[in-house]
């Protein structure tokens, strides 16, 4: 009776603190999920290839949005979008799902998708210099110096000691990991300045339906000139890379953009971005266990530092 009491009593009050920080909570789970998300895709990119991956996700992740925007809006299309939604959502969609995303995903074979996501915590400082740039919003000295930090942290874990007599540095992953990861962040932080510019004051999941549907067509595109429909019919009968697919595509597009959307909506969007980008700390230990990724002490201090130089430009 007393251990059923304190049980009670336990769950009654982390029910109250939920209640409490309902937006803090929420932040917390996007971390996770997305922490699911980039490792569910790391596994299935390298069983059928980033492309293949891309496609498909994003065509779960709109079948997954359309039933919460029916649910919500009682559409399942963004029919009520203005031209001017559609024209800087799209850009979005372009620069953020198809060129940001396939140098993303190509870079988890390369690098592992925890070091890709260190170098992904470069979206927001880029995003704020293209804001500065294409929106005219103000930079403040701490966000310059959360960059620099940032930049610090992933200077850190990439370079090492010199292997051979007159280098200068080494590299300690592969440069083509690290650029097509670097693209990637650039792809993201550039892909939401134009994303707030063409969502305005039109519905964020609706918002989130025309990117998917602009990055579909681009990839259908790239697909289609390169010759590479067989790649996908292949993907698609791979079932250990479509169990990746799907719980990427539910981790990620769905239960991602929800949560963060929900934790901005209950927080300040400051301490929501800030726990949000604790997924380059969150990956390491399902990054050794999974995929077996060796990861130093000074790459592990890369992280922190990289993640503490978010925390200075959202404080």
């Amino acid at each position: 009776m007393v251990r059923t009491e304190k049980y009670i009593s336990f769950f009654s009050t982390f029910a109250a603190m939920i209640s409490t920080h309902y937006g803090e909570f929420a932040a917390i789970m996007v971390a996770i999920f997305w922490t699911i998300t980039a490792l569910a895709f790391e596994s299935a990119t390298i069983k059928v290839g980033s492309i293949a991956v891309n496609l498909i996700r994003l065509v779960f992740g709109f079948v997954f949005l359309s039933c919460l925007t029916f649910i919500t809006r009682s559409l399942v299309f963004p029919i009520d979008a203005t031209g001017y939604n559609w024209l800087w959502l799209s850009v979005s969609g372009l620069i953020g799902f198809v060129l940001g995303d396939l140098f993303l995903f190509k870079s988890y074979p390369i690098v592992g998708s925890w070091f890709a996501m260190l170098v992904m915590t470069l979206a927001p400082p880029i995003a704020a210099i293209f804001g500065y740039i294409i929106l005219g919003e103000r930079l403040e000295w701490l966000s310059l110096l959360g960059m620099m930090v940032t930049l610090a942290g992933i200077g850190l874990t990439i370079f090492g000691q010199k292997r051979n007599k007159g280098e200068k540095f080494s590299l300690n992953k592969p440069s083509k990991g690290i650029l097509y990861a670097f693209i990637g962040a650039l792809g993201q932080g550039l892909g939401i300045v134009f994303s707030k510019l063409g969502m305005a004051d039109y519905d964020p999941f609706a918002s989130t339906q025309i990117r998917i549907i602009t990055g579909i067509v681009g990839f259908s595109l790239i697909i289609s000139i390169s010759g590479r429909w067989d790649q996908i019919q292949k993907a698609l009968r791979h079932k250990k890379g479509m169990t990746g697919i799907v719980t990427g595509s539910f981790f990620g597009p769905f239960l991602g953009v929800s949560f963060s959307l929900i934790a901005v909506k209950h927080t300040q969007t400051g301490i929501a971005s800030t726990i949000m980008a604790m997924v380059p700390i969150l990956i390491i230990p399902p990054s050794i266990l999974l995929f077996k990724h060796k990861i130093s002490l000074r790459e592990m201090i890369g992280a922190i530092l990289g993640v503490a130089g978010v925390v200075l430009f959202f404080i």
